[in-house]
């Protein structure tokens, strides 16, 4: 049974669903070829982790990752697979202790069901060694994969510790859209937004609109980001860009006050504003978001 069959048979207990504005039929492929027929699928985005946390914003942080797995495992419909998109380890000047931080998350990772597990690095993880022991552990930081008909791309907005892409990188970005039909579908994953949610709290790509200049031309583009540590949807011309919550603790709401401080740790509801999300790819012309705690019960 397929997960569109299963879900018309049982009710999700998940949380709120969000209809994402990725329209379209076209699937990935090469400028002038037929499109394929559509396929139905979804994956799970998680986001900043920050293991090796610790703090009074949770201090529960030694379990929070390992909740979260345990309900990822739990799913009644398991994903084609997981991105988790950045801050996998929190910050650290000491490179030995990042990488033994890296390695404790991948040991968790690893109790993961599904074994197709992608990444990208957040500043965490990155901007104080450009990207070095994020790629020791996890492969390239900027790639790209194809899945059922979508092109998927993953960009690197944090090893510069400038907070750009660089024009390396959107280089690369150019070449292989280029290698993309007008309208073909089209996720991209990064950490930081690509456009200006709130500068001065570091919530910006200072590049972000020339990636954003050049994903315009496609008609089917929808971006998943992490770094703001809440569910957040915003538009930029017909490109969708949805932030996913953390797995560590909640930041307040956009440029609501001066400073970007966690939300307070609330002892009755511990998990309070953390969580992770499905993707659920639509044969319409939408994503459908659903939105789940780190635990269910």
């Amino acid at each position: 049974m397929d997960r569109r069959s299963f879900m018309k048979l049982t009710a999700i207990g998940g949380g709120a669903v969000f209809m994402s504005g990725l329209y379209g039929h076209a699937p990935a492929a090469a400028a002038g070829n037929t499109p394929a027929p559509y396929d139905d699928f979804y994956f799970v985005q998680l986001s900043d982790v920050h293991w090796g946390y610790s703090g009074g914003a949770n201090p529960d942080a030694l379990n929070t990752f390992r909740k979260a797995v345990a309900t990822v495992n739990a799913l009644e419909v398991q994903p084609d697979f997981i991105i988790f998109t950045g801050d996998l380890t929190h910050t650290t000047d000491d490179p030995k202790e990042r990488r033994q931080r890296m390695a404790a998350f991948k040991e968790i990772a690893a109790g993961l069901k599904v074994k197709s597990v992608r990444f990208i690095p957040g500043e965490h993880d990155a901007s104080l060694d450009n990207g070095a022991a994020f790629k020791e552990n996890f492969g390239p930081s900027n790639y790209t994969f194809e899945h059922k008909g979508v092109h998927f791309i993953a960009l690197d907005n944090v090893s510069d510790p400038g907070a750009r892409i660089g024009d390396t990188q959107l280089e690369w970005l150019k070449n292989d859209l280029d290698k993309q039909a007008k309208d073909a579908r089209i996720v991209v994953f990064t950490h930081r937004p690509l456009f200006d949610l709130v500068p001065k709290w570091d919530w910006a790509t200072r590049d972000g609109d020339k990636a954003i200049a050049l994903l315009m031309p496609y008609s089917n583009v929808t971006v998943f980001y992490g770094h703001i540590h809440q569910e957040h949807h915003h538009m930029t011309g017909r490109i969708a860009h949805h932030a996913a919550k953390s797995l560590i603790f909640p930041l307040p709401a956009p440029g609501s006050q001066e400073k970007r401080t966690p939300l307070p740790w609330d002892p009755a509801l511990p998990n309070k504003g953390l969580g992770f999300r499905e993707v659920e790819a639509q044969a319409g012309n939408d994503y459908k978001l659903t939105e789940f705690p780190v635990t269910r019960t």
